[in-house]
């Protein structure tokens, strides 16, 4: 017996002792660079101030990616710990989602379901993706990274955790760039843009994890 555990804990390293706060602040400064070089590079909408800022739905906007991104992040770095689980975070983003729409439905009431080849184009809908993607990219590899060092047992669950946060912060970022604010047009393509880098966590996350 003592020649078999030792066989078993022979290639063993010391690993590093995981500090969730610290890995905490240090995604969200990670977020808060990409925010900032982002908007210093010019890449706010002109009427950012003028005209977006005093528009409900902008803030509705800006909340529903904060939120969402707290709860993503939660759920992704409290599942690092192999005690840890992704599930409840995963079912909070659910419902904050939810809610959110809901939320969208009531500022949108009065336009209900009418003209919708005006209100979702599919040229702004795709150059939407084509930001909010590519902007959700640098924080998925950050949570990719802490993942690889983490500890995860639920792989598919996490994966999919990161993925979320990653993409609800490319889309807090987004929405200073982004010149649409029908609720509709939001609540169509903001998902599909979520739904790809989710998916892309979900497929890649997993088979670069050392566990």
């Amino acid at each position: 017996m003592d020649d078999f555990m030792a066989g078993l804990v022979a290639d063993l390293k010391p690993v590093r002792r995981r500090r969730p706060a610290v890995e905490a602040v240090v995604v969200a400064a990670l977020f808060a660079a990409e925010l900032a070089l982002w908007l210093l590079t010019d890449n706010a909408r002109e009427n950012l101030v003028q005209v977006a800022m005093t528009t409900p739905t902008f803030w509705w906007k800006l909340a529903s990616a904060g939120v969402l991104t707290v709860i993503g992040c939660a759920a992704a770095l409290s599942s690092l710990n192999p005690a840890g689980s992704p599930r409840r975070g995963l079912v909070a983003f659910g419902v904050g989602c939810i809610v959110f729409l809901i939320i969208g439905a009531g500022l949108d009431w009065s336009l209900g379901l009418t003209n919708l080849a005006a209100r979702l184009p599919l040229s702004a809908g795709l150059d939407c993706l084509s930001y909010l993607v590519p902007l959700s990219l640098p924080p998925l590899v950050a949570l990719g990274f802490l993942m690889r060092r983490g500890a995860a047992t639920d792989l598919p669950g996490t994966a999919l955790a990161c993925g979320l946060a990653a993409a609800g912060w490319g889309a807090f970022v987004f929405v200073f760039t982004c010149p649409h604010d029908d609720p509709l047009f939001v609540a169509i393509w903001y998902p599909v843009a979520v739904g790809i880098t989710a998916l892309l966590a979900r497929l890649v996350l997993p088979l670069v994890s050392r566990w």
